[in-house]
């Protein structure tokens, strides 16, 4: 037993027989919990001597760290980030990061200054030295997307994601496959970038498909015009794969105008598979991996709001294939 004042929130859950998560909330002042777990969370709380820390008493101001925040992927975890705290009561304040200047800004400037309470990062990679610089912070920090070790993450198996799609392509009887992919070597979207990589080249081999490097472009960024261009580098080459996994909706969305724009049918000639269920995917009948954004966001920002300090460093939410009319059965000729 933790000797009197030296309790944490685990301590306080274990003796109250709920989870830390709704330890910590039932001990806010704006506590929704019900009225006999927020007994019980009390009585813990004052057999153990704890007490929230000062910090969960006021309005924190929370800062957002995200690469491109008008980007569909971003945009929709800000807004869930911002609504999840809102309702806390707390504020949030968005850093973009997108550009070298601005990163640099972030942790020359804003970062030292030390006037935020916690810190929630979407999808983004850090170098030794901005990793350093945030450790040294002392806040709280959770990561929505991507990986950071050592933060706790909520997001999706990308690597199983990217295999789950893969191999629809392979089930439909599809043998040359290709990949629109992010920049590897991007510092900033190097872990999503490799992980997805790994799931398309382990779904080909596991298989005994050939993996033709050719057939792997990288995009310009992962935006429409970012696919348009990969796509159009693809189809200038003398062979082509009869089906095609993009490593966002976005990077789809350019992939299949190039490909109409060349004269191809989509699926008849190429399949397409896109990755994210972008808002605009059942628009434009796209195939892809639908992953929960919104879900991913909310509960890495309550992490952060409760406190929770047993969260696990990664929470992979499911995800799920949605079949639309961009991929079809292979065709033989």
């Amino acid at each position: 037993m933790p000797r009197s004042g030296s309790a944490n929130i685990r301590d306080v859950a274990q003796r109250a027989g709920v989870s830390a998560s709704t330890a910590s909330r039932a001990l806010r002042a704006d506590s929704v919990v019900a009225v006999a777990t927020r007994d019980l969370v009390l009585k813990a709380a004052a057999e153990l001597a704890y007490s929230l820390p000062p910090a969960a008493h006021r309005h924190r101001l929370i800062s957002v760290l995200a690469r491109f925040p008008t980007q569909w992927y971003f945009a929709g975890a800000i807004a869930a980030v911002e609504q999840t705290l809102s309702e806390a009561d707390h504020r949030l304040v968005l850093h973009d990061i997108g550009t070298p200047e601005r990163r640099r800004r972030f942790f020359e400037r804003v970062l030292p200054l030390g006037q935020i309470d916690g810190l929630v990062i979407v999808s983004t990679s850090f170098s030794r030295l901005e990793r350093q610089a945030l450790d040294r912070v002392g806040v709280p920090i959770t990561t929505v997307g991507g990986y950071a070790p050592g933060y706790p993450c909520v997001g999706i198996d990308e690597d199983a994601a990217a295999r789950t799609a893969t191999e629809h392509l392979i089930g439909l009887g599809h043998r040359e496959i290709g990949m629109l992919a992010f920049q590897p070597e991007d510092s900033v979207g190097m872990d999503t970038a490799n992980a997805r990589t790994r799931g398309f080249e382990r779904a080909l081999l596991d298989n005994g498909l050939n993996l033709n490097r050719e057939w792997m472009i990288q995009a310009e960024g992962s935006r429409m015009a970012g696919g348009v261009r990969a796509a159009e580098r693809l189809l200038s080459l003398p062979r082509l794969p009869t089906a095609l996994f993009a490593m966002s909706d976005e990077l789809a969305f350019g992939a299949i105008h190039a490909a109409r724009r060349a004269g191809l049918s989509v699926p008849g000639h190429l399949s397409i598979i896109g990755f994210d269920d972008h808002e605009m995917a059942e628009f434009l009948d796209l195939t892809t991996i639908h992953q929960p954004v919104e879900e991913q966001a909310r509960e890495a920002a309550r992490i952060l709001i409760d406190g929770i300090e047993d969260a696990p460093e990664k929470t992979a939410l499911p995800i799920r294939l949605v079949i639309r009319g961009t991929t079809a059965p292979l065709v033989a000729n």
